[in-house]
C-alpha cells in the first residue's frame, strides 16, 4: 500500500526549503533490520540492558505473535510475519549507520531524503490518514557533505567511512514508482 502523494510532497517540501536544492524522497514506511553489530542483539536492542524486562517481553511478544502469524496465515492466505525484518545493519561496535537506524526507527512512517549534498530520515507521521489531520514532518537525522555516507539508491545501501552498511528496504510499490518517476 502506497502512502498518500500528499505526505510525499510534505516531506519534499520541507527538504527543499531547508536545502535550497531539489531531492529525490523514497518511502521507507516502518525502519525495523536485522542486526548486525556487536552490541546488539539481532533487533537492536542494545546487549545485556533490562534483562529481567527482556524476558517478559519475549514471552508475552513470543505467544502473541504466534497467534497472530496463525489469524494471517489462515485469514490472509499464508501471508504474513510479525517477527519478519526490513533491511540490515552491519558494521563494527558504535558503528556510524547506528545514528541513522536509531534515529529513524521511532518514526511513524520514515522516508529517506536524498540530493548530492545532504541526506535525511523524515518522519511524516501516518501517511495512510487524511493529509489534513496529519502532524508536520519532522527531520530525524541529517548528514551534509563532508560527513555524507556513500549512497547507493540502486542497491538501497548507504555506507559509512568505519565501513558500517544499512540495506534498507523499500516495497515494490514504491519500487515502481520511484523507476516511473525517474523516466519522466
Amino acid at each position: 500500500m502506497r502512502p498518500k502523494p500528499e505526505f510525499r510532497q510534505r516531506v519534499r517540501d520541507l527538504a527543499e526549503s531547508q536545502w535550497r536544492v531539489q531531492v529525490t524522497v523514497v518511502h521507507l514506511d516502518e525502519v525495523k533490520p536485522s542486526f548486525t553489530v556487536p552490541g546488539r542483539r539481532k533487533d537492536g536492542t542494545i546487549e545485556g540492558k533490562r534483562l529481567v524486562r527482556r524476558f517478559f517481553w519475549n514471552l508475552f511478544r513470543g505467544t502473541l505473535g504466534a497467534v497472530t502469524n496463525a489469524v494471517l496465515i489462515v485469514a490472509g492466505g499464508g501471508a504474513g510475519n510479525v517477527f519478519s525484518r526490513n533491511g540490515s545493519v552491519t558494521g563494527p561496535p558504535n558503528a556510524q549507520a547506528l545514528n541513522l537506524v536509531d534515529a529513524a526507527r521511532p518514526a511513524k512512517a520514515a522516508w529517506l531524503v536524498y540530493s548530492e549534498s545532504h541526506i535525511a530520515v523524515v518522519d511524516s507521521g501516518n501517511a495512510y490518514t487524511d493529509p489534513k489531520d496529519a502532524e508536520p514532518p519532522r527531520m530525524l537525522w541529517h548528514a551534509t557533505k563532508p560527513d555524507l555516507p556513500r549512497h547507493y539508491p540502486r542497491n538501497r545501501r548507504l555506507t559509512w567511512p568505519d565501513g558500517s552498511e544499512y540495506n534498507y528496504y523499500v516495497s515494490f510499490e514504491e519500487l515502481d514508482f520511484l523507476n516511473r518517476s525517474r523516466r519522466n
